[in-house]
């Protein structure tokens, strides 16, 4: 399995007992979804490799606590830790049109209602405090906020995203 035929799950914090069972912190809104998977893809040394799920519960809501096969003790659990957990891509719950996921949106269009056509979007940046539309515009790069106040329409099979920035955001790019 590649990296680009899957997503992030999300990432092994910490272990939870002396049995190889460890905690995994998801990066999702509904983390209950997956509760019951079968096998999670972890990264080991740049590569996916499949472990199979012995049993699985959510912890405090937020956790994710994991009992993989083949993994019986501390020293197992160590040899994971701050693993990254991947699945494939057709697992992700299909969402309505108006929202989507980040890595659906890359090469869509951007159209701001009063500049008109922004540029084309590269990438997301979400290592801010909040995630930024990368786009390229003839070479320059152009950020715009992925604010639910901003986006007005995202059409999924003409492949754009309208927004609505606040006057001037844009022209600080140009």
């Amino acid at each position: 399995m590649k990296k680009e035929d899957c997503f992030y799950l999300g990432k092994i914090v910490k272990k939870y007992s002396f049995k190889g069972e460890v905690l995994a912190k998801l990066d999702t809104d509904e983390p209950e979804i997956y509760e019951n998977l079968d096998a999670i893809f972890l990264e080991l040394k740049n590569n996916l490799i499949p472990f199979f799920v012995e049993r699985s519960q959510l912890h405090k809501s937020e956790l994710l606590r994991l009992k993989f096969e083949d993994v019986e003790s501390e020293a197992d659990a160590d040899s994971i830790l701050k693993c990254d957990l991947y699945l494939p891509l057709d697992l992700l719950p299909k969402l309505d049109d108006d929202k989507f996921y980040f890595h659906e949106i890359i090469g869509f269009t951007v159209i701001d209602s009063n500049f008109g056509d922004v540029g084309i979007i590269k990438s997301i940046n979400d290592t801010t405090a909040q995630a930024l539309f990368e786009i390229d515009r003839d070479g320059k790069e152009i950020l715009i906020p992925m604010n639910d106040e901003f986006i007005v329409k995202v059409d999924k099979k003409q492949k754009t995203i309208e927004v609505n920035t606040p006057d001037g955001l844009i022209d600080l790019y140009l």
